[in-house]
């Protein structure tokens, strides 16, 4: 029960909660239907290895970053933990299950999932480089509607509404990732991190995650008015628009703005994608 608690507690399952509403919003998408029972789990299977994999890579490549920073230095590859090795067998385990899962959903899918499982390992050199790694991964998450598009629709027909839904992941996830990297403003600046908290300062760069959040906003805007219609479904619109703002209201708070708030945006993004189809 140690070990189990070890591993669940390194690779953080509950993360998938941030990917797995943008999967299956794109999955619908394909053809306006809930997909079948062995797609949804080979989905899940997918997103969850791919999950397991970037961020057991990101810990590896960031782990003697993490050993110098004080809010990470307890990490498990850091503090010893966790052993090298065992984390690239999490990586093996991770992948094996990603392809193996995309092999099965269909020849597209495998072809292609190399591309996002490349933008996930490049994504811990990203602040190595550049302040603006938020948007590098962001760019990197709007693979993830289109995933789930293509393990239904392995085609590019119908896929203009996934490319929206894919503009409003890239904000998305831009501005809360910002939110994020406030924690390190000043270990960063120190320590040569590029993020737009330490280049910026938190104040300026909250004011970007602002206009960030409204530019996800927009994109779910034009995708209501493009292929959406229903009163509820506008409603939710409006709520996605409330959480935003609360979120920045409370950016100070990380872990209610990061974390919850974020993790319940991602299911009623979820439902304003299922309603407005049906025009509810």
């Amino acid at each position: 029960m140690a070990v189990l608690r070890k591993y669940s507690s390194f690779i953080k399952l509950e993360h998938t909660l941030f990917s797995l509403p943008l999967i299956f919003a794109g999955a619908f998408l394909a053809n306006g239907q809930w997909p079948s029972l062995r797609v949804t789990l080979l989905i899940i299977v997918a997103a969850t290895g791919a999950r397991v994999t970037a961020m057991t890579l990101n810990r590896i490549i960031d782990r003697d970053i993490d050993r110098r920073n004080p809010r990470t230095s307890k990490r498990h590859l850091p503090s010893g933990e966790m052993k090298l090795w065992e984390a690239w067998l999490v990586v093996v385990l991770g992948t094996g299950a990603y392809y193996l899962a995309a092999w099965r959903l269909n020849p597209v899918c495998f072809n292609l999932a190399s591309i996002p499982l490349a933008g996930f390992a490049l994504y811990p050199f990203f602040k190595r480089l550049t302040r603006w790694t938020h948007l590098g991964l962001g760019l990197v998450w709007s693979f993830v509607p289109v995933a789930g598009f293509l393990a239904v629709k392995p085609s590019s027909d119908g896929i203009w509404p996934v490319i929206v839904l894919s503009i409003f992941s890239v904000f998305w996830l831009a501005g809360f990732d910002i939110i994020y990297a406030t924690q390190d403003e000043t270990f960063d600046r120190e320590n040569n991190v590029k993020s737009l908290p330490a280049a910026w300062g938190a104040d300026k760069a909250l004011k970007l995650a602002a206009v960030f959040h409204g530019l996800a906003f927009v994109a779910l805007a034009v995708l209501y008015s493009g292929w959406f219609s229903g009163a509820f479904t506008v409603m939710l619109l409006g709520l996605i628009g409330l959480m935003l703002i609360f979120e920045q209201k409370l950016s100070r708070h990380v872990d209610v703005a990061f974390f919850k708030i974020n993790a319940a945006l991602g299911f009623v993004v979820l439902l304003f994608v299922l309603s407005g189809l049906k025009g509810v």
